[in-house]
């Protein structure tokens, strides 16, 4: 049997070997300079599809599961767009008492499953209430407070409707602090709570994580006594809470939690939830 022979590539073989090579070079070195978006794709999410803890989960991580607890705790869900019409007989059944629903972010945007979500969670007997998601380099701090209350975010003593709740946190679409020094941050949040105790008769309870806070607000202290906290933090305990606050009203533990993947602890019994309810 003839042995095969090697042949020298041709100059056109080389210059077309070489210039995959490069190509592939130039490509590895553009995904590695890519700035990774907040739910790890490496893709930045599109406007409107940021949730509860999009950016916690990616820039903390998960550090373990409650693992018990001294006080009673109330199980409870927030959902968005992402979980579509929700299961809520299940939720109830399952032991969930609570829950919130994302209403708007910026002033551009609303959850097309608001109503099924928001109504939906009431009609099986929860304690529901609803959250706005800042975009703080869109617009000021007034502004989306109004468009929140327009839109889903107002608040009535029913007994069954909790104040709404600011979502604030890590910038999904840019730059983690939004391009804002911890003065500007602090300012536009003050804007944003104090329009809605304006427009409701309610102080909105503030969702943040410790570490974001402090990276950019400078851990401001001034919402501690006015504001409920929301802390988000995927471990087996709360942590260290932002500066101001002694405790944390509710805490969003997980991201994988059965039926939707948001869960979240109330830090009380049941007559603690309605009580904030009813304001």
């Amino acid at each position: 049997m003839r042995r095969p022979i090697a042949v020298a590539p041709s100059h056109s073989r080389r210059l077309l070997v070489s210039g995959v090579l490069l190509a592939s070079q130039s490509l590895l070195l553009a995904l590695s300079a890519a700035p990774a978006s907040a739910d790890g794709a490496g893709v930045t999410p599109v406007r409107g599809s940021a949730h509860m803890g999009i950016g916690v989960l990616a820039h903390e991580g998960v550090q373990g599961l409650p693992t018990g607890t001294r006080v009673t705790q109330t199980e409870g869900v927030d959902v968005s767009s992402h979980q579509g019409n929700v299961a809520w007989s299940t939720l109830w059944n399952s032991g969930v008492k609570w829950a919130y629903v994302k209403a708007t972010e910026g002033t551009s945007y609303r959850n097309p499953y608001h109503p099924q979500q928001y109504g939906g969670a009431y009609d099986v007997g929860m304690i529901r209430g609803a959250y706005h998601f800042a975009v703080p380099d869109s617009s000021g701090g007034a502004a989306q407070a109004d468009y929140f209350v327009d839109h889903g975010g107002a608040w009535s003593k029913d007994g069954r409707t909790l104040p709404g709740v600011l979502d604030i946190e890590y910038n999904p679409y840019g730059e983690t602090c939004y391009g804002k020094s911890a003065s500007q941050m602090v300012a536009w949040i003050r804007d944003f709570v104090n329009r809605y105790e304006a427009r409701t008769g309610r102080a909105a309870v503030i969702y943040t994580s410790t570490n974001w806070w402090k990276q950019c607000t400078g851990n401001y202290s001034g919402f501690g006594s006015t504001n409920p906290l929301w802390v988000a933090r995927y471990a087996s305990a709360v942590g260290e809470l932002p500066a101001g606050w002694d405790f944390h009203t509710m805490w969003q533990y997980t991201s994988t939690g059965p039926t939707v993947g948001d869960h979240d602890k109330f830090n009380g019994a049941l007559d603690r939830v309605r009580e904030l309810a009813n304001g």
